[in-house]
């Protein structure tokens, strides 16, 4: 049974093809007996198309009993066959394989924006060792392994850059057009392109682990076939399989004409039912693809069509996920906000907290040098103690001042105040045993959050906040979004508990999350769609769909896809059922034969496909 199966995939797309010419021409003969030959020209169209299904339908009737499309195919062309209606046999054959090549292409296009990553994976691999420079397999790099990437080559493994300063397309990962400055310390990822200057990196990630194996993985899971509209339309060819075959047997009983039977068989064909739907999926999937989106499971985009709430995780999802210095305040007038400024980014030049970090990257972002500490020191859970230009100064939080026995006044505390019911936090500076000032810094919105969550609401659902923040952050960013619900201080717990509480109440929700605790919350949702550059592997892991870019502007595009492909599904699915049944009628009275039967059903087959693949393209227009 293996080597029969095997059989029936050589060649794949390039021998039905060939398959499809020979047959057609053998057809074309045959109707108009072009050529004298010893027997019919239309079995080669039998032979060559009419036995891969009917070894198809073999297959699985001795293998798992399942009945499809192919039983029924496989009935009508042996009882053409038996009666003499060879061509009729043949041409059934012939646009039962020129439907299924249709719907392979459309498959296949639908996939080809995704594949592309498959192409980009890294071949080979510069090993630095003592004895020099070695090229690898990149499949073969092991974790800390030093290589070098020379300009125009795609970088093989993610890691850190050791040495040398270039610039990188991140493009494949990212989504961002203009390539990226990087130097010593900075992170590069597999299936990025460096651009410009030789360096040399430390591997981090390796082989299955590396990014775009990640997003490799996440192709490979992309699957029409286990949506459950899917498994209806398998069901349905079953019961079709059963009415046909009576069907035909009364009607030769009452006519005494086997002919007749003959194209109730043809025409009863289930063909265009069962490619209606993976097409319209495959197709969704492929336009959800070219707008950044990866489609996991086929049934996803089912769900989210009757998805009515879309809970939001704050941190990376509704904004960037990395704190920015927002705000200055200097208490002492022989200070400016810039001194402020230089003297935070100074004390924290050494620390390893994060919000050290941002102090100091958001510093260098304005091009100015950061002052040389003389002395560091940190203080875990309070902040940092340096030297700067002689002077001792402290950066951290309320009780570092306090334990240092220096106490803020009501007016220090109130603008202090003002910015952290903004949700800012708070980073206080104070020089030789005297307050000196506070930065501000925040997680910063993404611009296109409100105009998306308007857009979702157009489409009927409702967004929610849910979020482990404080209540000022909650509250800040719920406001300026104008999210009228909000849960606050949520642990992965609480998310949980409040996916399954709407869900019992039939309210079907969506989850959009990023981190390693919204995991249990994207696998609980009816939908889980996770961010798919900066969200960790766990969270991408645990979801149906990724934002590839990160661009949360496309879920109402999203939402309104799955609705346009359930209604495209349904047109399709209405569409064949009644076509097949005036079918049926106008066989039972004689109108239809077998080759005008097997026309008209598998036009309808034909039709189908062409209107799923509409999808590829589908987009909405905003008065739309």
């Amino acid at each position: 049974m293996e080597k029969l199966e095997k059989l029936l995939e050589w060649g794949g797309t390039k021998r039905d093809i060939w398959f499809l010419i020979i047959s057609g021409i053998g057809l074309f003969i045959s109707i108009f007996d072009l050529v004298p030959l010893p027997f019919d020209a239309a079995w080669i169209a039998i032979l060559l198309c009419g036995v891969p299904i009917i070894l198809e339908a073999v297959i699985g009737l001795v293998t798992a009993f399942d009945i499809k499309a192919d039983v029924l195919v496989s009935i009508a062309l042996i009882a053409s066959v038996f009666i003499g209606e060879d061509f009729a046999a043949g041409e059934v054959a012939f646009i039962m394989q020129l439907g299924g090549l249709l719907e392979e292409l459309t498959v296949a296009r639908a996939r080809a924006g995704i594949e592309k990553l498959v192409h980009l994976t890294p071949r080979t691999a510069r090993l630095l060792t003592d004895g020099g420079e070695t090229i690898v397999p990149a499949e073969q790099v092991q974790m800390g392994a030093l290589l070098r990437v020379l300009p125009g080559e795609t970088v093989p493994v993610d890691g850190v850059i050791t040495s040398g300063q270039t610039s990188i397309n991140q493009a494949v990962m990212t989504g961002e057009s203009l390539p990226v400055d990087k130097s010593a310390g900075d992170e590069v990822s597999s299936g990025t392109v460096n651009q410009f200057g030789a360096f040399e990196m430390r591997a981090s990630r390796v082989g299955e682990d590396s990014s775009i194996q990640r997003m490799i993985r996440l192709v490979q899971s992309a699957d029409a076939g286990k949506a459950k509209i899917v498994g209806l339309a398998d069901r349905w060819a079953t019961w079709i399989v059963v009415i046909a075959l009576t069907a035909a047997v009364l009607t030769w009983l009452a006519t005494g004409e086997a002919i007749r039977s003959v194209t109730i068989l043809v025409v009863f064909c289930p063909c265009a039912l069962v490619l209606a739907t993976p097409t319209a999926i495959m197709a969704a999937i492929g336009n959800a693809t070219g707008h950044g989106l990866l489609v996991r499971e086929g049934d996803a985009l089912e769900r989210l069509a009757s998805v009515s709430r879309m809970t939001f995780d704050k941190t990376g999802t509704l904004t960037y996920g990395t704190p920015e210095v927002t705000g200055m305040r200097s208490f002492l007038p022989e200070i400016s906000t810039e001194k402020l400024y230089a003297w935070a980014a100074g004390a924290e030049l050494r620390s390893e907290h994060p919000l050290g970090k941002a102090v100091v990257r958001c510093f260098r972002s304005q091009g100015k040098e950061i002052p040389e500490a003389e002395r560091f020191e940190m203080l875990p859970g309070r902040g940092v103690l340096a030297v700067l230009e002689g002077k001792r100064v402290l950066a951290g939080n309320q009780e570092l001042l306090t334990e240092n026995g220096i106490l803020l006044t009501d007016k220090q505390l109130a603008e202090a105040e003002g910015f952290s019911e903004q949700g800012c936090t708070i980073i206080y500076l104070a020089a030789e045993g005297e307050a000196a000032g506070f930065l501000a810094l925040s997680d910063t919105l993404r611009p296109e959050a409100a105009d998306m969550l308007k857009e979702l609401e157009k489409t009927g659902v409702t967004p929610v906040l849910l979020t482990g923040d404080h209540e000022h952050a909650a509250r800040h960013i719920a406001e300026s979004l104008s999210i009228t619900e909000v849960h606050w201080g949520c642990l992965p717990e609480d998310k949980l508990n409040y996916i399954d509480q709407c869900q019992k109440e039939q309210k079907k929700v969506c989850m959009i999350g990023d981190g390693i605790n919204d995991a249990p919350a994207l696998k609980k949702a009816w939908v889980g769609i996770a961010m798919g550059g900066i969200g960790s592997d766990i969270a991408v892991d645990a979801a149906d769909i990724a934002l590839v870019h990160d661009e949360i502007r496309e879920l109402p595009h999203l939402v309104r896809l799955s609705k346009k492909m359930m209604k495209t599904i349904q047109y399709n699915l209405a569409f064949s059922m009644t076509l097949n049944f005036i079918a049926i009628l106008l066989a039972m009275t004689g109108i239809l034969n077998p080759v005008v039967g097997a026309l008209v059903h598998n036009a309808g087959s034909v039709f189908v496909i062409i209107h799923s693949a509409l999808l590829l393209k589908w987009r909405q227009r905003e008065n739309g």
